[in-house]
């Protein structure tokens, strides 16, 4: 998910290259206007190209929590109070592309990409998104306005159980970080 500009907001899953026999990583990376180095790396615990898997965003104003296969692997809270930029104030889009990283994915760029088996291929299956709808000419004031629940408009993902990761949620992230953080 990305907003434009310079100063844009970003949530990234990104697949890296792998070699035959090693754990699949992927990478998780949060962009506050602009602003990214924010990288975490995980290995699966399954292989992703053998089944399809559900790979989901949560973003709210409190949290923004990535969750494969409804378990969390990686959550950015909102630490404003303690002068942390959090993105809740440009709406994104949603984007996928194949990209050659080869250059520093994978084993830190010494693996190169094999093109003898290109074309790749990404494939999607039960692609969803819930959201706010944001036209493109509003500011991002308004956005702000739009997207916040009000007395009147509640969204689901403000609701206060989505405030904070529940205590199953909370003991599977620990043990995505204990087993999996690169």
């Amino acid at each position: 998910m990305s907003s434009d500009g310079p100063y844009h907001n970003e949530f990234d899953f990104e697949f890296l290259g792998n070699t035959t026999g090693e754990p699949y990583l992927v990478q998780t990376n949060v962009y506050v206007n602009g602003v990214g180095n924010r990288e975490q790396r995980m290995s699966l615990w399954f292989d992703p190209t053998m089944d399809f898997h559900s790979y989901s965003i949560l973003w709210n104003q409190r949290q923004v929590v990535f969750l494969v296969d409804d378990t969390p692997i990686r959550v950015h809270t909102n630490m404003e109070h303690k002068g942390t930029p959090f993105p809740k104030d440009q709406a994104m889009g949603v984007y996928s592309s194949i990209w050659n990283a080869d250059d520093w994915a994978t084993q830190g760029g010494l693996v190169k990409t094999d093109w003898s088996h290109a074309p790749f291929v990404a494939s999607y299956k039960g692609f969803e998104i819930d959201a706010c709808e944001c036209p493109l000419s509003v500011t991002a004031d308004e956005v702000a306005k739009k997207c916040s629940s009000t007395g009147e408009k509640r969204f689901w993902w403000d609701e206060p159980t989505l405030s904070e990761l529940s205590l199953h949620q909370s003991h599977q992230l620990v043990w995505v970080r204990a087993n999996h953080l690169v």
